[in-house]
């Protein structure tokens, strides 16, 4: 079934979010801080991780750095196009409606909660591959590791920031419903070449989340997601 990935994926993202909700409850307001921070130090290193694994190799004794030009193009493109788009002030707007619609209203955290956790469970390549092997082969296991792993953040980031973080598995519903859609259209694009720029430009990005996380919003991450596109269009061109 094409798309059983995806919902997999969702579920998980709302049961962890409900969890983290009830333990938010138990949980003191300098532990719900510590909790802020461990998870955005585990952001930090994520995204040095991929960026240093996709950015460097050993060339015989010493060390390569690789792909300083796709990551400018990428950023500099990516964010000029998102910021004409305005994606960032659109995901806050449908935050925004999601509070009134919940009756959050007095929830101050839950459109930061909303906003932080989508990006962190939508970013990456496990949600462009895992969503394009579901479409093409039905093969959901990609997308299976990955819910494990959002299970986890969205229960942390829950009990920490509130219910809005239970509402990430709407946009990670949407994107990655969209790409198995596409999964056809899109796989013959997605070389090594291109899935080793899109890691590299996603751990930018989640390292990009963690500082907004830790030091306040620093980064404008979502008028930055168009940047994906042209770190595999940088592959094929």
């Amino acid at each position: 079934m094409p798309g059983l990935g995806t919902l997999i994926n969702a579920a998980a993202i709302v049961l962890g979010g409900l969890l983290g909700l009830v333990f938010r409850s138990k949980l003191s307001s300098a532990l719900q801080e510590n909790l802020v921070r461990a998870v955005a130090l585990c952001c930090l290193f994520i995204g040095i991780e991929g960026t240093l694994e996709q950015a460097m190799t050993i060339a015989g004794t010493g060390l390569k750095t690789q792909g300083t030009m796709m990551v400018l193009a990428s950023f500099v493109f990516g964010t000029l196009v998102g910021s004409w788009l305005g994606i960032e002030a659109g995901i806050v707007r449908l935050g925004e409606w999601l509070k009134e619609k919940t009756g959050s209203a007095k929830d101050q955290q839950f459109v930061t909660g909303f906003v932080t956790t989508s990006l962190t469970v939508c970013i990456g390549a496990m949600a462009v591959v895992g969503a394009i092997k579901d479409g093409i082969s039905h093969d959901y296991s990609v997308l299976a590791a990955k819910s494990v792993m959002d299970f986890v953040f969205v229960m942390v980031f829950a009990a920490t920031l509130g219910k809005g973080c239970v509402f990430s598995a709407i946009p990670v519903a949407v994107f990655q419903g969209v790409i198995t859609v596409l999964a056809t259209v899109i796989e013959p694009y997605l070389t090594p070449e291109a899935i080793g720029n899109l890691s590299l430009v996603g751990s930018m990005m989640i390292f990009c989340v963690g500082v907004n996380i830790l030091w306040g919003a620093k980064f404008r991450v979502a008028d930055m997601l168009p940047a994906l596109i042209v770190a595999v269009a940088w592959a094929a061109f």
